[in-house]
């Protein structure tokens, strides 16, 4: 990948490929795939992403209880994009609410592996300043699409 990089900006700067950067960046990009501009939902894909590296290393006694534990952390990034990818502003919240319920759901999983000495308080606490913040980040959002759909300002075109 550093290779390849490195030869369109060669290409790039020598002028042979102009505009490529630049088609090479659009090909990719619509209007659904916005939701990974949100800071939300790229804390919550960190979230599931230590999640599965903490709980990896549980036994396999618990791998229903740690699967379950990886689902709810999985399914609020999944419910972000989703929501934000329905054009109803109704749509939208109510994807986040579910977000909302799988955060707290996801809390309840960390808190219980704590209590029962199988995370340290230290993987706990790690594990909760992140959910707690993408937690309100959720909120705060919610929040702000509330008020758009009050105000009636939410755009529904593509």
């Amino acid at each position: 990948m550093e290779r390849l990089s490195k030869l369109v900006c060669e290409n790039l700067m020598s002028g042979l490929c102009e505009g490529l950067w630049e088609r090479i960046i659009m090909e990719r990009k619509n209007i659904n795939r916005g939701f990974t501009q949100l800071r939300v939902w790229n804390n919550s894909v960190e979230l599931y992403f230590l999640t599965c590296k903490l709980l990896s290393k549980f036994p396999y006694e618990l791998k229903k209880t740690v699967s379950n534990c990886i689902d709810s952390s999985h399914s609020i990034s999944r419910n972000i994009a989703e929501g934000y990818s329905r054009r109803s502003i109704k749509e939208y919240l109510n994807f986040l609410n579910m977000a909302l319920g799988s955060s707290g759901e996801y809390h309840s999983c960390i808190f219980s592996f704590y209590k029962a000495n199988q995370i340290t308080k230290e993987e706990f606490e790690q594990m909760d300043k992140l959910q707690y913040k993408t937690e309100n980040e959720l909120i705060q959002l919610v929040k702000s699409l509330q008020k758009k759909m009050k105000e009636g300002t939410w755009d529904d075109t593509f």
